[in-house]
């Protein structure tokens, strides 16, 4: 097993560490686009064609009515008082026109707001706290203590990231009610956080997604949420686990189908991960490596499907795109929990990660492409695709400029070698990398609440403006890789984020994290 293999639910991120040999590399996107994740992208346009081709008709239509004076209606009238054929045809058409338009229509999903949990100084956990207490738990050999050290010095970490207070006892205390503690702490302070923004009521949240990968006790997360806050009774509750660091973005795309049905509603998304119970205290190297990059976070975000929440949300979600590869017993197993030699469970990692990961992200965009690249820019990749498929001409497809669709770009702060690897391939410049790796020096790798601590530094720094695009990507275990596209409905002011986890320090920020030199494999 490779030394720098990826940890745990958050996958492909945690491949974490050294600047990958050619096993560890993402694949070349140029190297093969599949024909068929292009025509699915295309399918999913499609699918909404009809309220494409309405909307702009009911427009026209309008339009052309505002212009009429009293004398050409007069005469309309008079014409068809006369004509009951065509009195009848029309009214028909227009009956049936304004019903599929409204029954096709979907419900806009609108961000009121998010919130992000930003743990007391108190759980700061240092790299030299890190090996203190690592070494007096007397669980790891030196071997495996140098080996941490090692993956601390080179995985993009800085020195605030925060750990849950069971991992700074010595000896470390991971139990249930531990866990627990962090659960609520950690749940119900990016809560409080969110309703002080919003200002909603408890008894108003229709729908509640909690996704958590790896604590999953009896009762639920999502039933400790609708005890704690008292929820409605009726309250549709979802409880996600075992899905990855990808699972933010199926609970968002979850939240998403929900309030299609179920309309004037609020959804509440809880996105986390609990480390108390899932360090690893054995010596297998490919398990050890989520110890070194797995911090305590998690965040809350609240969706709403009122039209009247437009004018104050901060984004409306365009599109969700979720590709999933376990079909593939290669994908399916590169991610395991079981235990190790000894016993002790831990998360078991193939070295074919990387190449799964990267697969996974290609099919994604590829499928995404359609619904968010300019029209130039998918021209040049279908015609460069259909000369090396179809007429079998020796040229590379067209890799195209994401940049031109998207302003800001979230991908999963898991580890740094992917997010060097995502930056060479889709060709995207410091700027657009900052947020990721600025995240993963404050606050490590948060699981699937990574990318809302990524777009709450992207709004600290003044960067958000009105119809601004962005891009969440994360990767979890499965094999997952899942998309959600976001439109900035209003500028965001900075002065106005107080509950901003990086508000304190936002100046300090960007930093520059030194390069470092690989680590040899196992």
């Amino acid at each position: 097993m490779d030394s720098t293999a990826p940890p745990n639910n958050g996958a492909a991120g945690a491949a974490a560490a050294a600047p990958p040999t050619s096993s560890r590399r993402l694949p070349d996107f140029q190297q093969s686009v599949r024909l068929k994740y292009v025509k699915l992208g295309y399918h999913y346009l499609i699918s909404n064609g009809v309220y494409l081709v309405l909307t702009p008709l009911i427009v026209l239509v309008a339009v052309h009515l505002s212009t009429l004076s009293p004398g050409d209606v007069a005469d309309i009238w008079s014409h068809l008082r006369f004509n009951l054929v065509s009195v009848v045809a029309c009214s028909t058409l227009l009956v049936f026109l304004s019903t599929v338009y409204f029954l096709t229509r979907p419900r806009p999903v609108y961000l009121v707001d998010f919130a992000c949990y930003k743990p007391a100084p108190e759980r700061k956990c240092t790299r030299e706290t890190f090996m203190r207490c690592s070494e007096l738990t007397g669980s790891f050999t030196d071997d495996s203590l140098e080996f941490q050290r090692r993956i601390l010095e080179r995985s993009g970490l800085g020195e605030d990231t925060y750990l849950p207070p069971a991992m700074h006892r010595v000896p470390p205390n991971p139990c249930m009610a531990e866990a627990r503690a962090e659960a609520e702490t950690v749940m119900f302070g990016a809560i409080d956080d969110l309703l002080a923004k919003t200002g909603v009521k408890t008894k108003d949240i229709g729908v509640l997604v909690v996704n958590c990968s790896l604590f999953n006790p009896t009762p639920s997360l999502s039933a400790m949420v609708v005890n704690h806050y008292k929820l409605r009774g009726n309250i549709i509750s979802y409880n996600l686990g075992g899905m990855g660091c990808s699972a933010g973005l199926l609970s968002i795309d979850l939240a998403k189908d929900l309030l299609q049905v179920h309309p004037n509603s609020y959804a509440l998304v809880i996105s986390m991960e609990n480390i108390t119970l899932n360090w690893y205290f054995g010596n297998n190297r490919s398990m050890l490596v989520s110890n070194c990059l797995f911090r305590m976070g998690g965040a809350a975000i609240l969706l709403s499907n009122k039209r009247s929440e437009r004018r104050r949300s901060k984004y409306e979600l365009l599109h969700t795109v979720r590709t999933h590869k376990g079909a593939d017993d290669k994908c399916f197993r590169c991610v395991t929990q079981e235990e190790d030699a000894d016993g002790k469970i831990g998360v078991s990692l193939s070295k074919d990660l990387m190449a799964v990961a990267g697969e996974a992200l290609k099919t994604n965009i590829t499928t995404l492409g359609p619904l968010v690249l300019p029209l130039s820019e998918q021209l040049l990749f279908m015609a460069t695709l259909v000369g090396k498929k179809v007429l079998k001409m020796k040229i590379k497809p067209y890799i195209p400029d994401f940049k031109l669709a998207f302003e800001h770009f979230c991908i999963h702060a898991g580890g740094r070698a992917v997010l060097d690897e995502l930056e060479k391939n889709l060709d995207l410049t410091e700027w657009h990398m900052e947020p990721s790796r600025m995240t993963l020096y404050r606050f490590g790798n948060t699981s699937s609440s990574s990318l809302w601590y990524e777009l709450a530094y992207s709004e600290a720094k003044g960067r958000i403006r009105k119809r601004d695009r962005i891009w969440q990507i994360a990767f979890g275990s499965g094999f997952k890789c899942n998309s959600a596209v976001w439109r900035a409905l209003r500028s965001v002011n900075p002065a106005k984020e107080e509950k901003n986890p990086w508000m304190d320090g936002i100046d300090n920020f960007p930093v520059r994290v030194p390069r470092v030199s690989k680590i040899s494999s196992v």
